[in-house]
């Protein structure tokens, strides 16, 4: 729990009050014993991992077999070990033989504790890494615990930034459009490694709890849309760092299973947002909405602060590297993210971040679909905010009884999150031990199915949602268009960084920017398009161009191969 704490903003803020005196690192305490092959002469390591791994591991290895052996041996130099075995690692290969190792790695059970020699480079600099293989500070060595704690803390800071009230059309619009443009920045921000993830995340999460104060208490209209706008940018780190944090701390065979539960929260967010508000309006009026946005915000944060470590690999070792200079006043110890930080200009950040994805999205025609599928999918979602009020037309419901409506979209997901992960579980993950990473259409297989689901929903949707239809009928819809959509992101998701490794972070953080654009605006024509065609043509009409996508990701899946070979921006 002392370590939790210590990598947590709260051990930070000690730590810095008491000149480092407090929760102090290993390096930091008297009995620290720097590894021997950190140690030796600088001279010596040129030729160290090879003469290091024959002497150190000898003993550690003489109950396995031959091959067994030598896999440990190539695993346990920094140059392997730095191989892709999380996400982050994942978007620095090149080529689909780099990412089937890497998957081919993360199937591998791991061995015993093995110290890591490090790497020399030619100028002298000696790269800082884990000292062994089951280092306590690598966040893939975790415990459980610890990793379950951060994960629900993750979880459900994910499901509570989606929770909006729905006070305005327009409100909810900006928040929505401003969850979006907030990636834009904080994403390639916590990639920075003196940043980490963690500072950009609290300082904006902070910044949130403190607007959402004069959102609540605002009595003006225009005031009230600029808190609005203002809330879903500083609330945006959870969409730019939450994924990006449980990949730091699952292999790339475990990630699926804890991403797929994040966007889980991410969905059920949006549902539950009415449901909330809806009863605090009635009892009260539209400020108790906002307040409870106060009241979910304010005690997640101070449980963040005192129990959210840090996650990044790359800020964690160049910290571990500034204490080793500190303790051997040996200038030569780096981190390779520190050396990779001093080479990047704030030119090339905004380059990568900015213009690289949208280059690639004009460029490559399985981005641009991914991206306007994804985008048109989110918006529908979003128009049911308006489409549900029809319910009260129709069936008489009041705002509470339209608000417990948009349960049906929880249930479908808990139901595909149920198949999908079983999916992963029986189908993927079995077939990557046995025959190594599959071509990344492979992965899109469960989405060809789900992707009918969107139009049946909505036509069953548009089509019953009348007095001579049970209620229940027209939620069915909603339920079956739900969990095509969940699915679809899922397969989605996976696709675009298996194809485009390199770009997968910018390439997520512009799909966010477009989604929410897309369903900004349809929360501001569904209105007018509902009101001037009717329910039954309106939602017809959006199913229709679901139609149209339901080819294009047959088209993906059947020339994914080729449209690889011709693209310049994916893995050969």
């Amino acid at each position: 729990m002392a370590d939790l704490i210590r990598d947590a903003p709260l051990g930070q803020v000690i730590r810095f009050i008491t000149g480092n005196r407090s929760l102090l690192y290993p390096e930091e305490r008297p009995d620290f014993q720097l590894p021997s092959c950190y140690s030796q002469h600088p001279s010596d390591l040129k030729d160290a991992p090879k003469e290091s791994v024959e002497k150190e591991v000898g003993t550690a290895v003489q109950s396995r077999t031959s091959q067994e052996s030598n896999d440990l041996e190539r695993a346990i130099t920094a140059a392997d070990l730095q191989k892709a075995t999380t996400r982050t690692e994942l978007s620095k290969v090149g080529t689909q033989a780099e990412l089937a190792e890497a998957y081919t790695r993360a199937t591998m059970e791991k061995g015993p504790s093995v110290p890591v020699v490090p790497e020399k480079l030619d100028d002298g600099t000696i790269l800082v890494n884990w000292y062994s293989t089951t280092d306590p500070d690598n966040p893939q060595n975790w415990p459980s615990s610890r990793k379950n704690l951060v994960t629900l803390q993750i979880w459900g800071v994910m499901a509570q930034f989606n929770v909006s009230a729905t006070v305005a059309s327009l409100g909810l619009a900006l928040y929505v459009l401003a969850y979006g443009i907030g990636p834009l920045l904080f994403s390639p921000l916590s990639e920075i490694p003196s940043l980490g993830r963690n500072v950009p995340y609290m300082f904006t999460f902070a910044i949130f709890v403190i607007l959402s104060v004069p959102t609540a208490i605002v009595n003006n209209f225009a005031g009230l849309m600029v808190l609005r706008f203002l809330q879903g940018f500083f609330g945006s780190p959870c969409l730019a760092t939450g994924g990006a944090s449980l990949s730091d701390i699952y292999s790339l065979m475990a990630q699926p299973y804890a991403i797929a539960c994040w966007a889980l929260f991410a969905t059920c967010g949006p549902a539950l947002g009415p449901l909330l508000s809806a009863y605090a309006v009635m009892a009260k009026d539209w400020h108790w909405a906002l307040w409870e946005i106060v009241w979910l915000s304010g005690p997640t944060f101070l449980v963040l602060f005192c129990f959210l470590p840090e996650t990044s690999a790359s800020n964690i070792l160049l910290r571990r590297a500034r204490r080793l200079r500190k303790l051997t006043g040996n200038p030569n110890f780096k981190s390779q993210s520190e050396i990779d930080q001093a080479n990047i200009s704030a030119r090339q950040l905004l380059v990568e971040s900015l213009w690289r994805p949208l280059q690639i999205m004009f460029l490559d025609v399985q981005v641009a679909f991914i991206d306007l599928y994804t985008a048109l999918s989110y918006a529908i979602f979003y128009s049911f905010f308006e489409s549900f009020e029809y319910l009260a037309i129709y069936y008489g419901f009041n705002a509470g009884s339209i608000g417990l409506s948009f349960l049906s979209i929880s249930v479908s997901v808990f139901i595909s999150l149920s198949l999908y992960l079983a999916y992963i579980h029986w189908v993927v993950n079995p077939e990557i031990r046995r025959n190594g990473l599959p071509a990344p259409e492979k992965r899109l297989i469960p989405g060809l199915l789900a992707s009918f689901c969107l139009p049946v929903g909505l036509f069953i949707f548009a089509w019953t949602c009348r007095t001579s239809v049970h209620w229940i009928v027209p939620l069915i819809g909603v339920t079956i268009f739900s969990g095509g959509v969940f699915i679809i992101f899922q397969c989605l998701f996976v696709f675009l960084p298996l194809s485009f490794p390199n770009y997968a972070a910018s390439l997520f953080a512009t799909n966010d920017f477009l989604r929410s654009t897309f369903a900004a605006g349809a929360i501001l024509y569904a209105r007018p398009l509902f009101h001037d065609l009717g329910i039954g043509p309106g939602v017809s009409l959006l199913a229709g161009l679901t139609v149209g996508c339901i080819v294009g990701i047959f088209l993906l899946y059947k020339y994914a191969p080729a449209l690889r070979k011709r693209s310049r921006f994916t893995a050969k």
